[in-house]
C-alpha cells in the first residue's frame, strides 16, 4: 500500500526557476564579445595597431569570463533533473558568479600593475588609435549592457516586502558577474577617453595611468563584494535572520514547543530548506508543525524532527 503512495511524499529537487532568458541573453553578449575581440585583433595586425591588438586580448578575458557565466547557466539547466544534486543545482550559478568575480579581480591587479609601470617608465601613445579603440570598446559594453539589463535591471532584483523592509539580497549573481564585467570594461573605456584628451590636448601624460588606477580600483571593490556574497553562499552563511526569526516565532507560538536545531539551506535566490529538530511535552505531528510554516513562501524544502520530554 505505502509504495504505491510514495509519490505523495516525495519532493523534487529543483528550486530554482529555469533562466531560458537569461542564458540566451547572455549568450548573445558572448558573441557579440568574441566578435570584437576577433575583429580588434584581425585588425590590429592588418593594421599594426598595438592598441587594437591590446584591447583585442583585453576583451579574450571578459569574453572567458562571460563565457563562465553562461556555462554556468548551461550546466545549472543540464543537470536540473539529476538526483545526486540533492538541493538542486542553482550553485552551480553562483560557483559561476564566483569564478567570474576572481578573473574581474585578476584583471583589476594587472591594471595597477601596467599602470604603475607606465607611471615609471611612460611611453609614447598614439592618441588617435587609442581613442578609436577606447570607443569601439565603450560602444560594444553599451550595447551588452543594454541586452542583460533587459533581463532585470541587470541583476535581477526581486523587492519582495517583508515586514516593511525592502530585501535587495535575491539577485541573480551569476548575471551580476557577467554585468559587472561589462559595466567595468565600460567605465575603463570611459575613463581612458578622459585621460586620452587630456593628454592629447592639455599634455597631462600622467593622467592616463592615474585613470587606469582609479579604475582599477573601482573594479577591485565591485570583485570583492561579488566574492563576498557568492563566497558566503558557497559557505552556507546566507540564513536570512528574519527568515530564521519568524520560524521560531511560528514554531514556539504554542509556548510549549522549542525549537533545539535549526539549519537553513539557500537552495535558490529567495528559496530555502529549512530542517529543524525541536521538543515538546505535547503529541503533535510533523504535519501540525508544517502547517504553522505554511505561510513563510521561501521555505521549499521543510524536514522537523520531533523530540518528546516528559
Amino acid at each position: 500500500m505505502h509504495h504505491e503512495q510514495i509519490e505523495l511524499w516525495q519532493h523534487h529537487h529543483q528550486f530554482n526557476a529555469e533562466k531560458k532568458a537569461v542564458e540566451k541573453r547572455t549568450l548573445i553578449v558572448v558573441i557579440v564579445t568574441l566578435v570584437t575581440m576577433i575583429a580588434e585583433i584581425l585588425f590590429g595586425w592588418i593594421s599594426n595597431s598595438m592598441a587594437l591588438l591590446a584591447d583585442g586580448w583585453h576583451m579574450g578575458t571578459h569574453a572567458f569570463a562571460l563565457g563562465v557565466s553562461l556555462a554556468a547557466y548551461i550546466l545549472a539547466r543540464k543537470y536540473a533533473q539529476d538526483e545526486s544534486f540533492t538541493f538542486g543545482t542553482w550553485k552551480i550559478e553562483i560557483l559561476g558568479g564566483y569564478t567570474s568575480a576572481i578573473v574581474l579581480g585578476m584583471v583589476a591587479l594587472v591594471m595597477i600593475y601596467s599602470s604603475v609601470e607606465r607611471i615609471i617608465h611612460p611611453l609614447d601613445i598614439h592618441y588617435n588609435q587609442a581613442l578609436m579603440v577606447a570607443v569601439i570598446g565603450l560602444l560594444v559594453n553599451v550595447v551588452c549592457a543594454f541586452i542583460l539589463t533587459g533581463v532585470g535591471h541587470g541583476h535581477e532584483h526581486s523587492h519582495e516586502d517583508r515586514q516593511g523592509h525592502h530585501k535587495h539580497h535575491y539577485e541573480d549573481l551569476n548575471l551580476k558577474s557577467a554585468y559587472l564585467h561589462v559595466v567595468a570594461d565600460a567605465m575603463t573605456s570611459v575613463l581612458a577617453i578622459v585621460a586620452l584628451l587630456g593628454a592629447k590636448y592639455f599634455n597631462v601624460v600622467w593622467l592616463d595611468p592615474f585613470m587606469g588606477i582609479v579604475g582599477a580600483g573601482l573594479i577591485l571593490r565591485w570583485s570583492f563584494s561579488l566574492l563576498k556574497d557568492t563566497g558566503y553562499i558557497l559557505l552556507q552563511r546566507e540564513a536570512d535572520g528574519e527568515i530564521v526569526d519568524e520560524i521560531k516565532k511560528e514554531i514556539e507560538s504554542d509556548g510549549d514547543s522549542k525549537i533545539c536545531d535549526l539549519h537553513l539551506l539557500k537552495v535558490a535566490q529567495n528559496k530555502y530548506a529549512c530542517i529543524l529538530s525541536l521538543v515538546t511535552a505535547q503529541r503533535r505531528t510533523i504535519e501540525d508543525y508544517k502547517l504553522r510554516l505554511r505561510n513563510i513562501h521561501e521555505l521549499a524544502h521543510v524536514t522537523i524532527e520531533i523530540n518528546q520530554c516528559e
